[in-house]
């Protein structure tokens, strides 16, 4: 049986939400619930399907004091319940698109032969069609889809989040040891619980009205 949120719910929830400066460190996310958000982020979409991306969480609480310098003291680091690192293939390359064709191949039952066609396209447009620092850039877009889509499901949840991309990559590549991986982190997101001394989460919401940013045509 599909179940759906509705609007109210889901308009509610994106109120109730806020980049979290201050986390319970007490309060741990349930394994349910967090098995919900990395589902979220295996199902993200991404351009053509590729998933040019990896999520690292970081569970490891002398890891998460080794990346806190790294991140301007910022304490969601090692307070928050979880830390995601989010980070982008570096070199996407052919052998990427074969990797993604054989999961097609057989996921859905066809020939990696019947994907000829598609993956021609590919190839033209994002391992030919940019240089290495357009695809490293491309990778990284994609990425910030996957925390879209992480930040609504959280939400969703009653969970907190906060995005960060206040955080120094190459040391948090060097850390985590991404480089060797063909890795590279874009950003960061702390997921939790808001400490009741946390003073943003009374704060209005600061946006546009909805005639400054939506045109119809």
């Amino acid at each position: 049986m599909i179940t759906t949120l509705q609007s109210e719910a889901l308009i509610h929830q994106l109120n109730w939400r806020y980049a979290t400066k201050q986390f319970d460190p007490t309060r741990k996310i349930s394994a349910g619930d967090w098995a919900a958000l990395e589902a979220a982020l295996i199902l993200t979409p991404s351009s053509c399907g590729l998933q040019p991306w990896k999520f690292i969480v970081v569970t490891d609480p002398a890891v998460r004091e080794k990346l806190l310098p790294a991140s301007w003291g910022q304490r969601q680091i090692v307070d928050a319940s979880h830390l995601v690192v989010f980070a982008a293939k570096t070199n996407l390359g052919e052998a990427d698109i074969e990797t993604y064709l054989g999961s097609i191949a057989a996921t859905r039952g066809v020939s990696v032969e019947s994907l000829a066609q598609f993956k021609g396209m590919m190839m033209g447009v994002v391992i030919k069609g940019m240089d290495a620092a357009a695809r490293k850039t491309w990778a990284a877009h994609q990425v910030y889809i996957a925390l879209g889509n992480f930040m609504t499901s959280a939400a969703v949840l009653g969970i907190d989040v906060c995005p960060m991309e206040g955080i120094e990559p190459p040391k948090y590549d060097e850390i985590l040891g991404l480089t060797k991986e063909g890795l590279h982190s874009v950003f960061v997101a702390t997921a939790g619980y808001r400490a009741g001394t946390d003073k943003y989460a009374a704060l209005k919401k600061v946006r546009f009205p909805k005639s400054a940013v939506i045109q119809y045509v």
